[in-house]
Formats: C-alpha cells, structure tokens, sequence
C-alpha cells in the first residue's frame, strides 16, 4: 500500500502489518457540526481504518474534541448557553451523525479539558529547553527557536504570518517577541473560564490541545496524523514544533494524510462563510448508503464541490448495488470475482482510490446482476460485494449502522451529557 505523505510530498509504502497502526485524526470544533466538508474528512478516515485491518493490521484511532477555544468561548453567549453545554449539544450531534453514517468510533476520544496537566507540562519542558517563554501570565512558542518550522507546509517564511493571521492567530499581541510566535497558555480574559498554572489563570492554546492528547494517548512517536487541508499551517506545522521539542525526538508522525476542502456554490464550505451543507439535512431525504458513496467518488486529496444532482446519482447506484446483493442466480458455473476483488484492492492500495474503488464495485454490482439473470451460481460473488462495500462503509440491504459502530459511539456520547 502507498499513502502521500504531506511532509515529503510523495507516495510513501505503508505496510499495516508491520507493526500497530496508531492513528490520529484532529476532530471537530464542537458547534455547528456535522457539515459535508467534516464528513468527507471522517468518512475518508474511516475507509483508511477498514482498509487496514481488512488487509490484516491493528489500528488505533484517535479522534479529539477541542471543546475548549476561542470559538466556543465566542460563541456560546451568543447562544445563550456555557461554552461546556454548547460542547456537549454539539459533540452529541455530531456523534448521532456519525452513527448515521456508519463511521468507526474511535478508540480514544479525548477532549481538551481532560488534559490540562500535559498541556501545562509542555509548556514548562519547551520555556526550559528555551524554545517557549512566559510572558505576562501567557506562554509563548518561540518560533525563530526552531530551524525546521515550516518543514511541513513549506510556506515562506514571509508569507507565514498572513496566513496564520486568517487562522486565530494575533500578531499585534505586545506579549509576543515576534508577530508569528503562537501561544502555549493564555493568561484568563475578564470573563473567560480558567485553569490554575504556574503563570497564573488561563486556558490553553488550541495547537498544544492536539499535542497533549496525542502525547496522553499514544507517546511521543504515531505511525498516521490526519486532518483537514486547512489545518496543515498553523495547526499541524505547530504541532511538530511543539512535540518534536518536547520529546526529543526526530519527528512525530511518519506520514501526515490531509483531505482536501469540500466547495459549495462557488465557495469553500465553512463556518464563517455560511455556505453550509448540514449532514442531519440530507439525512432527511438522502439514505446514509448514497451519502457514504457519493463521498467515496471523490478522491481524498482532491478538491471538489457539492451539487444536489450529483448526490442523486449515488441513490441511483446504491439501489444497483442492493439489487446485486439480493440477485437469486442458479445452478450455472460460479461467477468469478477475482480480477474485480484485485482491481478493487489496487485502487485502495493506491493513495486510497476511493473513487476508482466506487467504479470497481458498481460495474461488479451490475456484472452479477447479469450472470443472476443468466442463472449462473453468483452466492460468493455476493459475498464479496457484501464485503467490499462494508470497506466504503455501506450497509446496502442491512438495516442502520454496524452493531459495533452505534455501540462504541454511544460509550463516546455518554461523556457529553445534554438537558
């Protein structure tokens, strides 16, 4: 299997058999989820998973919350409501939205609250190997302290800051030794909640979150870190500078997988934009099958925009499917389903072709439905369909999500409790 690796700019081989798979996928901002573009994200995660361990690896997902940030803080008197309330209502949402849509719980769903006493602990190790410093109750990442920043999204250097700027950075902070320099701890705002340290009341900024709850869960060292396209600088670019300095070590993930950004309407899909295509939405006329598989046709590093009619297509293609699955054949010779199986595994071996993987399956579907009609012998042939397409995390003719996908959600979900 080749997976692109961000960080080298190439196909790299990963063999999931070589060792345990350990997974990180930086998750939602919880308030105003689930969108297309974060199912897209997830959903392609999810494929990942499957297909490793269909291919015989063990792999361990995490996936966080950052319930704690400048957005839910902003947003949640908007609201009426506490910033942990709005956290939970939305984490919950977006869960049920998970189930719906059959993705693999994580093994560990950490939010940022859970790992205040890492987070503090990073930041006295990087002030005591001098690549962080206090300043006015607030610690700062130092970054002209570090010769490789900027290794992963190869930005340059002067273009660095109006891009972080668009993404919570604040350059005009008097704090700072330098406009780029982001923060580890930020001193207590009037009227911000706050967590004792040792510079005194504050919270955490949002890219050691990530770093303490990878560290938590996994250690210094992971095999796969995930995310969207926009958290490649600052985010990620951070996170390294931040782990890699902390622990010592040469790097932090050996591969770095991004998704490419979902357009609606002309425009990328976000939050601020307010072009958004809501999940719980086209659950109400769209089954989870032609969801699932309308995502699959787009290539995870591949940008591309949303339309209605293209959706519509997919219902189309997964009634085909069903209809393949439930196809009564005969006694004739048994339908081969070799060259589909490897034609299939080649796709997915490949960067994770999803999209090639999607043509593969539906001109297999209607290949059995024609030797079904030819009274040909198509039961192992269905049995392969059937589990191929749990790879791409549909149902067909089953009923709701995998036992295992509801159950270990709702373990998840019991940490996020609603009024």
């Amino acid at each position: 299997m080749k997976l692109y690796n961000t960080l080298s700019r190439q196909l790299e081989e990963f063999d999931p058999r070589a060792q345990t798979t350990r997974l990180y996928v930086c998750g939602i901002t919880p308030y105003d989820t689930t969108h297309l573009g974060h199912a897209a994200t997830y959903c392609a995660f999810d494929i990942l998973i499957r297909y490793l361990e269909y291919q015989g690896g063990k792999v361990i997902f995490t996936e966080n919350v950052t319930d704690i940030d400048d957005d839910t803080i902003r947003e949640a008197p908007k609201r009426g409501t506490t910033w942990r309330d709005l956290g939970n209502y939305w984490t919950a949402h977006f869960i049920r939205d998970m189930i719906a849509l059959n993705t693999r719980p994580p093994d560990f769903y950490p939010r940022a609250t859970d790992v205040m006493s890492e987070i503090i602990e990073f930041a006295q190790t990087l002030i005591a190997k001098g690549f962080a410093y206090a300043s006015g109750g607030s610690v700062y990442f130092h970054v002209n302290a570090y010769e490789k920043f900027g290794q992963l999204s190869r930005i340059p250097r002067e273009q660095m800051l109006a891009v972080a700027n668009e993404r919570g950075n604040f350059p005009d902070d008097p704090k700072k030794r330098d406009p780029l320099d982001f923060v580890l701890w930020q001193a207590q705002a009037p009227g911000e909640p706050a967590w004792a340290s040792p510079w005194g009341p504050g919270r955490p900024g949002w890219h050691i979150e990530c770093s303490a709850m990878n560290y938590k869960t996994f250690g210094p060292i992971i095999e796969i870190h995930g995310g969207g396209a926009d958290l490649v600088f600052p985010h990620h670019e951070c996170e390294i500078a931040q782990m890699v300095n902390f622990t010592g070590e040469d790097y932090f993930a050996r591969i770095w997988m991004h998704t490419a950004m979902v357009g609606y309407q002309g425009e990328k899909m976000s939050k601020s934009l307010g072009n958004l295509v809501m999940v719980s939405d086209l659950l109400k006329t769209y089954t989870p099958d032609a969801i699932r598989l309308y995502l699959a046709k787009h290539h995870y590093r591949a940008a591309w925009e949303f339309t209605y009619a293209d959706l519509e297509a997919s219902i189309v293609q997964c009634a085909h499917l069903i209809q393949a699955a439930q196809a009564t054949g005969g006694e004739g010779g048994a339908m081969d389903f070799a060259a589909a199986r490897a034609a299939f595994e080649h796709a997915l071996d490949n960067d994770l072709d999803a999209p090639t993987a999607t043509k593969v399956l539906c001109q297999y579907g209607d290949a059995i439905i024609e030797h079904a009609d030819a009274r040909r012998d198509v039961r192992a042939a269905q049995a392969w369909l059937r589990r191929a397409a749990t790879l791409l995390g549909l149902r067909l003719d089953a009923f709701g999500p995998e036992a295992y996908v509801r159950f270990g959600w709702e373990q998840h979900s019991n940490r996020f409790p609603t009024a």
